[in-house]
């Protein structure tokens, strides 16, 4: 940009005279004025808060170390606005306007102080606390700024509740759109919205559908990805991946996360990187870039880092790549930087610091300073760089847009304004319909309260080491491209590829990469699903009797699983089974051939060849839980082999109270002995086998197991398992026969005999001692298993408990029977009474 012949006569004056050595001494007094109305100003003019806000111990205010220059121009553009205004004869005649600005330090804390001052009522340090504000005179009509969206988030709330006009002439987060929470809000720069809008249209024109989007962890950078991740996908454009990247280059761990952002553009491999970001997070990612030798990109990114001479003062910067972005369209402000200069003049005189400074004084200057020390030590020469480069006309269209809202709400005419109070409220109907003029360039805000003058594409061009920002594209409602203008990194310097497209192999579906349809990864179709179409973006379910290994294009019938009969674990258990139906039909025949000696008579005589036989329809019963089971059959086996073993331990429970009666008892035994001896016993024996069909009957009635068919613990087979419904109805099935055995545990455990004597008691101990063992055991594993075990574990205990009482009452007696004759005696077995044929 051309600058002035009168800034160049200033700059040559004040080289010749030896001025750019002194420092203008009342810079900083140049931001107070009053006036008949007090616009309230929020600038940046300064960064690098003195003092840490997380370590502040007293709620001092906070003051910056170094002077930011944007932001010093900024509030000069906002002076100038005033002084021009204040100087027309036709806008607001006869009315002047004051003006009163503070640093924001780019901290929402420090910016919060100047905004309570302004809310204080005219002429007070208070703020009324009233039911209607609707009179209320704060001490400024409304506010300029600040410049960030993240400040403006926080100021347009307090502003709001009092319906302050707050016209901000940078913040263009899309969150400050909604009008129903920000209502006093207003910018003089477009919606991020208008900007995500301008940058997919740039993605399409060049066909880049396979990107990645980096962001400033901030409101800025957030909400503008955001919007463009909500926007992408309506415009086939895939998102590799998206990074925030720390707003704070100087953060403990912000090296790391800037090394594994650059990582992640490694391995997604794009070409193309959409950066929202302000000059230093974004100078951090490049230099990070650099350092780690990223190939080179297209950065795509916005006036927010691109016009900055930060990232473009990166040593080596133009290995990074090609950077295109977009800016605002802003004009000129006339006058402008030939009034910077004038006033830089001015402020080495005397005579004009003291007036600033007593003007400054008429403001309550004490109450609350701008923190702009740094001000007083610049020179023309320092900020004469910045003057054509940094943004002025938004915010001289902003003090304008209040300007004329006073014009109208005062009544003016172009002689004379009339004397009234106006409240700051009034000026939003204004602001809200009518359209005004500054510098021949109509603005209006729109129903967002924005103003959209739409955006240029800056191309960063490369000349014998210099930078320039080529203007190569205009965006107003649609983007036009001088293509021409553009030179990309590649070695044809046409624009590079990067898209997203492939077809999957047949059992492969499409996986989503990033967060939209157009960009996947071929991946295998998991077990039980199956691939149904071609190019398909999920695999399809087999049904619940299906099943499919992976990446398979058809499901497969599942096959049954029980225990089937010719498994080899089958017929290792039938095969038990059978060895023990022999052996106690063995020594059932035994036992009937010899039923009248001293030693079977001793056993239970005609007894113990019921419960031998009780014994071999137990075993039996093991061949219920072998082969498909059913409904019918899991109700059956627990009550089967239930009765099977209160048969037996019905005839153990009479002989147990006999021994009990004749060791413990012998005085009234004999009145007693007939009932568990004699003919009279069978009747016991029936008593007891009707209680266990009692119990059976309870079972059916709470529960009984039924078959379930369980489809997810085997991956090619459905289980086919008895299912316990009820684990009552289970107790009180099984809960009767270990009372017995418990009996006659008690009955028999403590009986002794002498050395000559065959001890009948024992064989009963220990017969009951293996069938609590088992059935401990057995409940504790039957009741975690779900597999064809269950049924294996069943048929081991019925096997167990069937050898264990065979193998500890029955078979010992067959031994002194068939090899030690000589035994079966009177004399060795006189302690038991004899038992009566029936």
């Amino acid at each position: 940009m051309m600058v002035p012949k009168l800034l160049l006569l200033v700059l040559l004056l004040g080289l010749g005279t030896g001025w750019a050595a002194p420092s203008p001494p009342c810079l900083s007094a140049q931001f107070r004025r009053p006036g008949d109305f007090i616009l309230g100003g929020l600038f940046p003019l300064g960064r690098d808060p003195a003092v840490s806000l997380t370590e502040r111990s007293e709620p001092a205010l906070v003051g910056c170390e170094r002077l930011f220059i944007d932001g010093l121009i900024w509030a000069l553009g906002m002076r100038f606005a005033i002084d021009e205004i204040n100087n027309s004869s036709s806008l607001l005649p006869g009315v002047i306007l004051g003006y009163d600005m503070y640093d924001t330090c780019f901290e929402p804390l420090v910016a919060l102080q100047p905004s309570l001052f302004f809310l204080t009522q005219n002429g007070t340090t208070g703020i009324g606390i009233l039911c209607n504000y609707t009179d209320y005179q704060p001490r400024v009509t409304a506010v300029i700024g600040p410049h960030k969206s993240n400040l403006c988030l926080v100021t347009a709330k307090l502003f709001s509740s009092f319906l302050i006009p707050q016209v901000s002439y940078g913040a263009s987060s899309e969150k400050l759109s909604n009008t129903e929470l920000y209502p006093s809000f207003y910018r003089t720069v477009p919606s991020d919205k208008n900007l995500v809008e301008a940058v997919v249209l740039l993605l399409n024109r060049f066909g880049w559908n396979w990107i990645a989007t980096i962001a400033s962890d901030d409101e800025y950078g957030q909400g503008a990805q955001e919007l463009l991740l909500s926007t992408a996908g309506n415009n086939s454009i895939c998102i590799a991946f998206e990074g925030l990247i720390p707003t704070d280059p100087s953060e403990p761990n912000a090296k790391s996360q800037l090394e594994d952002t650059v990582n992640l553009i490694k391995k997604t491999k794009v070409n193309i990187i959409v950066l929202f970001a302000y000059s230093l997070p974004a100078q951090a990612l490049l230099e990070q870039s650099i350092r780690m030798g990223l190939s080179k990109k297209v950065w795509i990114g916005t006036e927010a880092w691109m016009l900055s001479d930060i990232p473009a003062s990166i040593p080596n910067i133009q290995s990074i790549g090609t950077v295109l972005g977009f800016a605002m369209k802003t004009g000129t402000v006339p006058g402008f930087q030939n009034y910077v200069a004038d006033l830089f003049a001015s402020v080495q005189q005397d005579q004009f610091c003291q007036e600033s400074r007593k003007l400054s004084r008429l403001m309550n200057a004490d109450v609350l300073p701008t923190h702009c020390r740094e001000c007083d030590h610049i020179s023309l020469g320092d900020i004469s760089p910045m003057l054509g480069l940094s943004e002025v006309q938004p915010v001289h269209v902003a003090v304008y847009s209040v300007a004329y809202a006073l014009h109208r709400a005062l009544g003016c005419t172009p002689k004379a304004c009339p004397k009234a109070s106006i409240r700051s409220w009034q000026l939003l109907h204004f602001m809200d319909t009518l359209s005004f003029e500054v510098n021949g360039q109509s603005f209006r805000f729109d129903q967002s309260h924005s103003t959209n003058t739409g955006y240029k594409l800056i191309f960063w061009s490369w000349k014998n080491g210099t930078l320039r920002n080529l203007p190569v594209g205009d965006y107003e409602q649609s983007l036009s491209i001088n293509e021409s203008q553009i030179q990309f990194h590649t070695a044809d310097q046409k624009e590079p590829t990067s898209e997203c497209f492939m077809h999957c192999k047949p059992g492969q579906f499409r996986r989503i990469k990033g967060f939209h349809l157009c960009c996947y990864d071929c991946t295998d179709c998991p077990e039980n699903t199956f691939w149904s179409s071609k190019d398909s973006s999920s695999c399809t379910p087999c049904l619940q009797h299906q099943w499919a290994p992976a990446r398979s294009t058809r499901c497969h019938e599942r096959s049954e699983r029980f225990l089937f009969w010719t498994e080899p674990l089958s017929i290792a258990l039938l095969t038990l089974v059978a060895i023990t139906i022999l052996l106690t039909c063995l020594a059932a025949l035994l036992f009937g051939r010899n039923l009248r000696t001293p030693l079977v008579q001793a056993a239970g005589g005609g007894r113990t060849l019921f419960a031998l036989l009780c014994l071999v329809l137990l075993s039996l019963s093991c061949c219920l839980y072998v082969g498909k089971p059913s409904d019918t059959l899991c109700t059956v086996q627990g009550m089967v082999s239930a009765l099977c073993l209160n048969g037996c331990f019905s005839t153990l429970f009479l002989k147990s109270l006999e021994i009990a009666l004749v060791t413990e008892s012998p005085r009234c035994a004999h009145s007693l002995l007939r009932w568990v001896t004699q003919g009279r016993s069978w009747l016991l024996i029936a008593l007891c086998l009707l209680t266990q069909c009692l119990f059976c009957l309870c079972h059916l009635h709470l529960g009984p197991d039924h078959l379930v068919s369980d489809y997810k613990l085997l991956p090619t087979e459905v289980l086919l398992v008895c299912h316990t419904r009820s684990w009552l109805a289970f107790a009180l099935l099984h809960s009767y026969n270990s009372c017995l055995a418990l009996l006659c545990f008690l009955c028999t455990f403590m009986v002794h005999t002498s050395g000559r004597r065959y001890n009948i008691a024992r064989g009963i101990t220990f017969s009951t001692l293996i069938y609590f063992i088992i059935w401990i055991f057995f409940i504790a594993v039957f009741a975690t298993l779900r597999t064809v075990l269950r049924a294996v574990t069943q048929v081991v205990a019925i096997l167990i408990t069937s050898l264990g009482i065979l193998g500890t009452y029955y078979l010992p007696k067959c031994y002194i029977i068939w090899f030690k004759p000589e035994m079966n005696t009177v004399d060795r077995f006189q302690n038991s009474t004899p038992e009566e044929d029936s």
